[in-house]
């Protein structure tokens, strides 16, 4: 059988398949499935600092205006427990035997900070910024919105010497250049790309709900696209994430460059067997196409090394199905 083993943020997976940050990584009992599943390693659920705050928001408001110290102490406290609890599910997964990596989301720029550095001394052996900015204001310039990224990034590497990823989404101006920033600042690896929560609306009541929370087979062609053009050309390894669902998906987007893929939908689909079942069939077509490993992969669909490199930029239909500009 071919070797799926790889290193990713300077781990050592036995295959490239990562279980991503959701409820499916949420317990001590979910890592444990995941491990029996055969992943190469989870990203445990994300610490959401936003959550916490929206937990506290009624008790701190029953005491704010009569008592702003305790106010005060509530979200102190509020914060820190909250935390622990995420500490100590970060301690309860490192028994379960396979790397873990912490996720994290903050709003408050010194969290990113603070939080990364309590979850390095819990014992996880990489972070995951989970990072979702949304550029809606008129008066608000792109730089700034990416000066808040990176900052973020800082705050995060000051505080920790964990392995760091940034997991991001598809639309910034210039994601080539931002990419190349985060490396140049400290990040080890990028993840493209987060899923963010998807808005839909009732005409009925006209109110606003939730669209599809799950992706479908289908949604993985950015992240090839993405992965191939900066393979080998920013200082950060390289990981795959939405619309992994079968062997195939995840062999395509190592041979762009990936070092990993995160699954997630595909498992709540069809239940964590599915994860040997993507790791056998990748190890069935590596054999088949006579390869030794997913190493021997990597990198084969980078854009540098293609004959034709501006297959890579074609954004208009008719230019990519006839070739007329």
């Amino acid at each position: 059988m071919a070797d799926l083993s790889t290193c990713y943020l300077g781990l050592n997976l036995k295959n490239p398949l990562i279980i991503a940050a959701s409820g499916l990584t949420s317990t001590v009992e979910g890592v444990r499935k995941a491990a029996a599943s055969g992943a190469g390693a989870v990203v445990l659920k994300s610490l959401f600092e936003e959550q916490l705050r929206a937990e506290l928001a009624e008790a701190e408001a029953s005491v704010e205006g009569a008592h702003p110290e305790a106010a005060a102490f509530l979200r102190k406290a509020g914060m820190d427990e909250g935390a622990r609890d995420y500490l100590a599910l970060i301690k309860g997964a490192k028994a379960e035997g396979l790397p873990i990596i912490a996720s994290l989301n903050c709003v408050s720029a010194h969290n990113w900070g603070e939080f990364a550095g309590r979850i390095a001394e819990a014992g996880a052996d990489a972070l995951e910024l989970n990072v979702g900015l949304l550029p809606a204001s008129l008066e608000e310039r792109g730089s700034v919105i990416e000066d808040r990224l990176f900052e973020a990034v800082r705050e995060a590497k000051r505080s920790s010497n964990l392995p760091l990823a940034v997991k991001l989404g598809s639309n910034w101006s210039s994601l080539a250049n931002v990419a190349q920033e985060l490396g140049k600042i400290g990040a080890s690896g990028l993840v493209l790309f987060n899923r963010f929560y998807r808005l839909d609306a009732d005409l009925g009541s006209l109110a606003l709900k939730a669209g599809s929370v799950r992706s479908s087979g289908d949604e993985f062609h950015e992240s090839l696209r993405w992965i191939s053009i900066l393979y080998d050309r920013v200082p950060c390894d390289l990981a795959a994430s939405s619309g992994v669902h079968d062997a195939e998906a995840a062999l395509k987007l190592i041979a762009a460059g990936a070092r990993a893929v995160e699954l997630c939908s595909v498992i709540y689909k069809r239940g964590f067997g599915v994860v040997g079942e993507i790791a056998r069939a990748m190890g069935e077509r590596l054999d088949a196409d006579g390869r030794k490993g997913v190493n021997e992969l990597r990198g084969k669909l980078a854009q540098w090394k293609s004959a034709d490199p501006t297959a890579y930029l074609r954004l208009q239909y008719i230019q990519a199905l006839t070739g007329i500009s």
